[in-house]
């Protein structure tokens, strides 16, 4: 275990020295700025529950008020979201728990940067049915504002392996071991903790917290799936060779080889299938047309990709073993 661990350390230290480190920290930072004002300004003052970790903080600071102990939202947050980072490193993966130190730390003091920058106060109306504050002045309009901010920060996180923090570790450990959509994970994950929020609200105002729970894992999945999307590529031509040449020496990508008769001319051909990234499927179509090449191609879309092609270090050795020839 100990060993592990060394090791662990020792690959996010190198890791650390490289430039997707950089990327990837201004990408969670931003990431989590944009969590944060969402939670402050949408959650906050209207105490909508929503299934996060940043909702059920908002039920347990309002039930320890009533009880006369005064907790900040920010600190409480912080200190589910280290007790949860402990599941993220034994559950998952190192790396996967490394990120989210990072941006699960930051989640709170994010916070209460909002509070101290523009508090909610300033832009908040009463609402005119529940007579609660709200920014939007409805609980469904701060609703969709939450989980469209929400969502795209979580499937942003999700891309690069790391995560928004608390509700998002939970669901990454559905979603690894019981196999489910991650869209499905953070739904099934949240309406557990939108439950709780029947301590400081009424019926109708948990049941807009699960819908918006619900919503929230579609939107997920379809910001995951836009930010996922590769293109399945099939050539039928007489230059194949030409074309798989391309694909291997240019793209650095692997590619499948089916002999296919022709249903209208009877002929047998070559069929050519590839999965590649946006820029790669513009790439080679424009390589195609300046090249002159006549072929008969289809494409699709593909939102997961698993194993040896999404592999960055099988990757680069497949291009390392191409330079060498």
């Amino acid at each position: 275990m100990s060993i592990n661990i060394k090791q662990s350390l020792t690959e996010f230290v190198q890791y650390m020295g490289t430039f997707k480190f950089w990327k990837e920290l201004v990408i969670m930072t931003l990431g989590m700025a944009v969590t944060a004002a969402a939670v402050y300004y949408f959650l906050v003052p209207s105490k909508l529950i929503i299934g996060t970790i940043s909702g059920l903080s908002i039920v347990l600071v309002n039930i320890f008020s009533g009880m006369g102990i005064e907790m900040n939202l920010g600190n409480l947050i912080m200190i589910i979201n280290i007790i949860l980072l402990i599941l993220a490193f034994l559950l998952i993966d190192s790396e996967f728990g490394f990120k989210t130190v990072y941006t699960a730390l930051i989640l709170g003091p994010l916070t209460n940067f909002w509070d101290a920058v523009y508090p909610w106060q300033n832009i908040a109306n009463d609402n005119l049915v529940t007579g609660t504050p709200s920014v939007m002045g409805d609980p469904w309009l701060d609703l969709c504002c939450f989980v469209l901010l929400l969502s795209a920060a979580q499937a942003l996180m999700f891309s690069i392996n790391a995560s928004t923090g608390g509700l998002d570790i939970l669901a990454k450990i559905v979603n690894k071991y019981l196999h489910f959509d991650i869209g499905a994970s953070v739904s099934v994950a949240g309406a557990v903790i939108c439950c709780t929020a029947f301590f400081i609200n009424d019926f109708r105002m948990v049941i807009i917290g699960l819908i918006g729970t619900w919503i929230n894992g579609l939107v997920v999945d379809y910001f995951t799936a836009t930010l996922n999307n590769h293109k399945r590529l099939c050539i039928v031509s007489k230059d194949y060779e030409r074309i798989r040449q391309y694909i291997i020496n240019e793209l650095h990508r692997g590619c499948t080889l089916y002999e296919v008769t022709g249903g209208y001319s009877g002929e047998k051909s070559i069929e050519l299938e590839v999965l590649l990234s946006k820029d790669e499927f513009s790439k080679i179509l424009a390589w195609m047309k300046d090249e002159k090449i006549e072929a008969f191609s289809t494409a699709g879309n593909v939102s997961e990709v698993y194993g040896y092609w999404s592999s960055g270090k099988k990757r680069k050795a497949r291009k390392e073993i191409v330079d060498k020839r």
